[in-house]
């Protein structure tokens, strides 16, 4: 797989991210029968304050958030709720499909609020950062639940839980 990894928090490490990532990447890509040895991503895995600036810089938003993404091309589908275009290899063989950044301290927090294993949440965003670079969105409703059922999807063969459903009893 051409999943280029890079820790910037050592947190990450102890959370085990390099084989959460290659499992939620393989798991995302395979859904879509895109090889992962032919796709590449670079994956950087920083902190609140480091992904608070590239929000500022690239979204004009100075605030932390849990992923961003910079897609490589815009496979965005014309109409909401419609088919992103499938994303072809370059010159090289190589499908170039963009960058993702995570941040712990956000991650760590959503997954605590939400009563959820961290691992099980940072696969969660991996995937959500992985169909963000294959062109789904979520700024509509129909984009969203669109998305939304993919994720399901993905993390449900990954033997993960619904991570939209609410466990009331808790």
């Amino acid at each position: 797989m051409a999943l280029e990894i890079s820790i910037e928090d050592s947190r990450w490490q102890q959370a085990g991210l390099e084989d959460l990532a290659h499992q939620a990447v393989a798991a995302a890509l395979g859904h879509f029968e895109l090889d992962p040895e032919h796709c590449e991503i670079a994956l950087l895995a920083c902190d609140d304050d480091q992904i608070a600036g590239l929000n500022a810089e690239f979204r004009e938003k100075p605030v932390s958030t849990n992923v961003l993404s910079w897609p490589a091309e815009d496979l965005a589908a014309s109409e909401p709720g419609g088919q992103p275009l499938r994303p072809e290899a370059d010159f090289t063989g190589e499908i170039p499909l963009g960058d993702i950044a995570i941040a712990y301290e956000t991650c760590a927090r959503e997954a605590a609020a939400a009563k959820k294993p961290l691992e099980d949440h940072l696969r969660h965003l991996i995937v959500h950062g992985v169909l963000h670079l294959l062109g789904y969105d979520h700024i509509s409703d129909l984009d969203a639940t669109v998305m939304e059922g993919l994720e399901v999807e993905i993390l449900g063969n990954l033997g993960l839980d619904d991570p939209y459903t609410v466990d009331d009893s808790l």
